[in-house]
């Protein structure tokens, strides 16, 4: 098949997550999105499950595109992960909203959660990794909660919340970063 045609309606798939949630999420919806004729979807996909697992796929395959370079400080460090936040914010807004909706569909059905639990681990796997190449003394519980802190800000960076993003500090991504990492290694 048609790879920029299945890269387009997984794209299309990411958008309807985005704007409608899973339950949006049709054949119909995603043969809108992607402007083409009725029916396309479900010829590629030919049911919803092929349909999430395309979704999930293709917001991992765009997910692993962004550039990360290794850090070689903590400013390097600090810098990279303002930059992550700062596209989850802006660019990213859209497959991070999607990603949210398909974590939340992986809690009832078992199979999408293989992929999003492995999609998780590789980042926990490479921000511990990040951290290190800084110089930083990372243990496994360091590197997992600065980690936790950037997952558990993602639903807050992608909120028309701006009292929330206050509250929680995100609406400074610089100081936010600065202050996570003062808290789980001290200041320089």
């Amino acid at each position: 098949m048609n790879q920029e045609r299945r890269d387009r309606l997984g794209d299309a798939a990411i958008d309807v997550l985005s704007e409608s949630g899973s339950r949006g999420l049709t054949h119909r919806a995603v043969d809108a999105a992607a402007d083409v004729p009725l029916g396309t979807t479900k010829n590629y996909f030919p049911t919803r499950d092929a349909l999430l697992r395309a979704a999930a796929e293709r917001i991992i395959e765009l997910y692993a595109a962004i550039p990360r370079p290794a850090p070689v400080d903590r400013a390097g460090l600090a810098d990279l992960l303002r930059t992550l936040l700062e596209h989850v914010r802006g660019p990213g807004r859209v497959r991070v909203l999607a990603l949210l909706e398909l974590q939340r569909e992986a809690t009832r059905t078992p199979w999408l959660a293989a992929p999003l639990d492995a999609f998780a681990a590789a980042d926990f796997a490479y921000f511990e990794q990040a951290q290190r190449s800084a110089g930083l003394p990372v243990t496994p519980e360091r590197a997992a909660t600065v980690t936790m802190a950037l997952h558990a800000a993602l639903p807050h960076l992608v909120a028309e919340a701006p009292t929330s993003r206050t509250a929680a500090g995100l609406d400074d991504l610089e100081a936010f970063v600065g202050n996570l990492l003062d808290t789980v290694y001290g200041t320089p």
